[in-house]
């Protein structure tokens, strides 16, 4: 889905159904969780009062993926915020969190530019897979859009790998010679 500077509305009815005012459909957590996954912001707001429920939603996200094992947050993290909430601290958390996270994914960033540019493998064949895989992987610890393998690279993976085939060949062909 296309990044907007306009959050994607969903609207929560009566029914506690969730609607998608863009592809005017229902939708569920999981496709919210998508949404974000995929870079987009999202809004979600009551219908009936027009209170906004969109941090109500998100922390809800994440509780399901903790219960379903998925645990990026470890129990003394969990334990602390609970306890900030209890504390003068709750002015500060906030702000460390919001750093915290933006320097990981700045980390990120820097990290794959450094691998596409300074590594002398870089030009290796079978590295464009590797990194793709590396920031798959980044995504999924991170969450964050950055880090999205494209499109093309999806589609030239078996082209790679058959390149990839090849000069492995040719060089175990080179390598036989060698040994003679």
């Amino acid at each position: 889905m296309a990044e907007t500077d306009k959050p994607l509305l969903i609207k929560r009815y009566a029914s506690r159904r969730l609607y998608n005012t863009e592809t005017s459909d229902y939708v569920t957590l999981d496709d919210i969780a998508e949404f974000i996954r995929d870079g987009r912001e999202v809004q979600i707001i009551d219908l009936k009062s027009g209170d906004d429920l969109t941090r109500q939603y998100l922390l809800q996200i994440i509780a399901e993926h903790e219960s379903r094992g998925e645990n990026v947050l470890p129990i003394n993290v969990l334990t602390d915020l609970v306890r900030s909430y209890a504390t003068h601290a709750t002015s500060v958390v906030p702000d460390f969190l919001a750093a915290s996270f933006d320097m990981l994914q700045k980390g990120q960033s820097q990290m794959m530019e450094n691998m596409a540019k300074a590594s002398p493998l870089a030009n290796m064949p079978g590295m464009d897979a590797m990194r793709a895989q590396q920031e798959a992987f980044l995504k999924a610890m991170t969450g964050g859009p950055a880090a999205a393998k494209p499109e093309a690279a999806k589609e030239d993976d078996g082209e790679n790998l058959d390149d990839i085939r090849k000069q492995l060949s040719e060089l175990q062909d080179k390598l036989s010679k060698l040994g003679k």
